[in-house]
């Protein structure tokens, strides 16, 4: 099989994964009993994906809480075509980032789940023989999901939601410099260029088979219009796929790992149709692969880590991504449902 075949592959798959559900008459939110039925299902207190939001949202009233450690070492950078780390160069940049937040969602209905993100951002960047770092307030994300459809135990029908995030340029305001490049690193949301406005749209499902759970996702970034000396800058859109699976090996202890398949893809248009004259204008093409493991320590308490790889890149850096994940989770009936 050729890269562009694979690649095509990681793309699409994922795509038809999420979008299955269109082709099904549902009605605009799950009824009482069939959310009922998926929340009798097996579905055991975890952490669940670690690089993507949870497909399923938290149930009415519920609120989570999330400490979350991204970091980025990247000594290395591919050429202009798509290849591997075999291919790969010592790159004219060398980059190491901690990129530390605090997650926010809560249940506002069955359906619909409102969230934000704090991050702040630390870099170390040698380019070309020059040294920069910086450390600061990152981009402030406002997060919408809505889900019209549950899962169904008793068929292959998974869950499937809608997913909105507003992007600000808080890096920007505060001061915060950027790093070489610019871009988030691959596996977090946003991956837009630090310090611009952005807005992401995104189709996510997910279908739990004891004792796997599986979780596939899309999204699509527009960078709004910017500034700089008086000129108007247009950056790239995004888009974004995510592919998980995670095996659950103890319900009791939330213990298992996931596999976790993530693509990054720099366009060379912008859904308003302005030509490019900022960032990576010919293109730029990231894929990874991240083992993780997540465990349950608590009643509401559960946690994952992980190590995230580049297998293959195109006009992009070469990069290792550790990381790790807690989560905190509050119901007002006292009881934590697993979303």
């Amino acid at each position: 099989m050729t890269r562009p075949t694979i690649l095509r592959a990681a793309l699409v798959f994922p795509l038809l994964l999420t979008l299955t559900p269109i082709a099904h008459a549902f009605d605009w939110v799950p009824t009482d009993e069939e959310i009922k039925k998926y929340r009798q299902s097996w579905n055991p207190l975890s952490h669940g994906p670690v690089l993507v939001q949870a497909v399923d949202i938290q149930p009415k009233g519920q609120l989570s809480i999330r400490e979350f450690l991204f970091s980025q070492i990247g000594e290395h950078s591919y050429g202009n075509r798509l290849s591997t780390p075999i291919d790969r160069k010592d790159g004219p940049v060398h980059l190491y980032q901690i990129n530390p937040s605090i997650n926010a969602a809560y249940g506002l209905s069955n359906h619909i789940e409102l969230g934000t993100a704090l991050p702040l951002n630390a870099f170390w960047a040698r380019q070309n023989g020059t040294t920069t770092s910086d450390a600061g307030l990152g981009d402030i994300s406002l997060i919408l999901k809505y889900r019209p459809i549950v899962q169904d135990p008793d068929s292959w029908q998974p869950s499937f939601t809608h997913f909105t995030q507003i992007v600000l340029p808080s890096s920007r305001w505060a001061g915060t410099e950027k790093p070489p490049g610019g871009f988030s690193p691959l596996g977090r949301l946003p991956n837009t260029r630090f310090g611009e406005l952005g807005i992401t749209q995104g189709f996510m499902a997910r279908k739990n088979l004891e004792p796997f759970r599986i979780s596939s996702a899309i999204f699509y970034t527009y960078a709004v219009p910017g500034s700089e000396n008086g000129v108007t800058t247009y950056s790239p859109d995004i888009v974004n796929t995510r592919l998980i699976i995670e095996h659950i090996l103890n319900d009791k202890k939330g213990f298992g790992y996931n596999i976790e398949i993530n693509t990054l893809h720099g366009l060379t248009w912008r859904a308003d149709g302005h030509a490019l004259n900022r960032g990576q204008r010919s293109g730029f093409t990231i894929v990874g692969i991240e083992p993780a493991i997540q465990w349950r320590f608590g009643e509401a308490w559960v946690a994952a880590a992980g190590v995230q790889f580049t297998v293959a890149g195109q006009n992009a850096i070469d990069a290792i991504y550790p990381n790790l994940s807690l989560y905190w989770y509050w119901n007002q009936s006292g009881k934590v449902i697993m979303r």
